[in-house]
């Protein structure tokens, strides 16, 4: 019986101590990258190209709401005149799934050039993308676009991998963040720590795929 009281105390005192360092982890990521998040379009600084971080698309094609918000944000600032051109960058990893054309075409079907639109087929997670923008694709300034939730990770995985990118956060129609997704989103942090100090290679380093 004291046996089982010390496991079940020991449990808690590691669960408990996970929570803070989770938490602890993202307030850092915040705090690192504060000055370059920006939610007022007049506020951000203009930069060449946007970055456009994929999501889910329906197997219709069709942009699932929080990945329609960021597109719909990317030709805000289009209109505003604060870039010239749209990296997309997102997931291809399979003939019956392809993130990156199917944002291409919701730019084209909504007025915007194909001629400034630079895609990016091996963006498979957040790392990737910005090492990818850098590396790959030769950007050397931007402003990347995700929803308020994901854009710590990706600017501060950006500015360790020595990139000065900037961020804004996609406008948000009425839609309920799940659960499961902030979740990982606290786990990914971890994951992002690691990538940037032992500055991981991504799957993919060449642009097609």
């Amino acid at each position: 019986m004291r046996f089982l009281k010390k496991s079940i105390l020991y449990t808690v005192i590691l669960i408990v101590l996970g929570i803070f360092i989770t938490l602890g982890l993202e307030a850092f990521i915040k705090q690192d990258i504060a000055s370059r998040m920006y939610a007022e379009i007049n506020e951000v600084p203009t930069a060449k190209t946007a970055i456009v971080l994929g999501a889910s698309v329906h197997s219709d094609g069709k942009l699932s709401p929080i990945l329609q918000d960021r597109v719909d944000t990317a030709i805000d600032l289009l209109k505003h005149h604060k870039v010239e051109e749209i990296l997309i960058s997102g997931d291809h990893g399979s003939d019956d799934y392809n993130e990156v054309d199917a944002i291409a075409n919701y730019l084209t079907e909504n007025g915007i050039p194909s001629d400034i639109l630079i895609l990016d087929h091996a963006g498979f997670d957040t790392y990737d993308s910005m090492y990818r923008a850098s590396k790959v694709f030769n950007i050397k300034d931007a402003i990347v676009i995700t929803q308020q939730f994901h854009l710590p990770r990706a600017l501060f995985i950006a500015k360790h991998l020595g990139l000065d990118y900037y961020g804004f956060e996609a406008k948000e129609r009425e839609f309920k963040i799940e659960t499961k997704i902030m979740k990982r989103e606290k786990l990914a942090n971890y994951k992002a720590v690691f990538e940037v100090i032992f500055q991981t290679k991504p799957r993919v380093l060449n642009k097609k795929i």
